[in-house]
């Protein structure tokens, strides 16, 4: 008895890397999962068709990105990961905290210069690292400079990917449908 099985490779999207589905008539119920360079191989049941399928997909994504090592890591690796940038990028800017944060829904990262507290939004967790890189570096440019002066630009742009990241941020906000406010700096109050 031959059994049928079928692969649809879905493009890139602004929320996920390239996705190659293999779909079984083997498989009755589960599905699975995993890495294969950057694209995810996902497998499934062949009966499942139209949303039911998109839905499967998608959840099986999901999981497997909420396991990459950015979506993970704790506030201390943030935090650790801002102090490198700061030496790298920012005159070694000593920020009093990052951290990760669930109640930002209308900014991607704020800073409070006056506590030079640095929040991240924890939608960025299933970014790439470069963009996480990037959000940081503009923070950490806050406590130099609280606006966005040009003097805030020339701090915040030695970033090499600071313009990438403005288009990235754009299209995944989009993708998302959220309404993702320019301006970031926080003189206290969370969103």
């Amino acid at each position: 008895m031959a059994h049928s099985s079928s692969v649809v490779v879905e493009p890139p999207r602004f929320d996920r890397p390239e996705v190659e589905v293999r779909a079984s008539a083997k498989r009755k119920k589960t599905g699975a999962a995993h890495w294969s360079g950057s694209r995810i191989v996902v497998q499934i049941p062949a009966r499942l068709k139209g949303k039911e399928r998109s839905r499967f997909v998608d959840e099986l994504v999901e999981r497997l990105m909420s396991q990459r090592p950015q979506n993970t890591a704790g506030d201390a690796s943030l935090e650790e990961r801002a102090r490198v940038l700061a030496e790298l990028y920012v005159d070694g800017v000593e920020p009093a905290s990052v951290r990760w944060v669930t109640n930002q829904r209308r900014r991607w990262a704020s800073c409070s210069p006056a506590s030079r507290e640095i929040r991240v939004s924890n939608r960025l967790r299933q970014c790439p690292e470069w963009v996480i890189d990037a959000v940081l570096v503009h923070e950490l440019a806050h406590l130099i400079e609280a606006d966005h002066s040009s003097s805030f630009y020339e701090l915040a742009n030695r970033h090499p990917r600071q313009s990438e990241c403005e288009t990235f941020l754009d299209g995944f906000a989009l993708g998302l449908g959220l309404r993702i406010e320019a301006a970031d700096v926080d003189v206290g109050g969370e969103d």
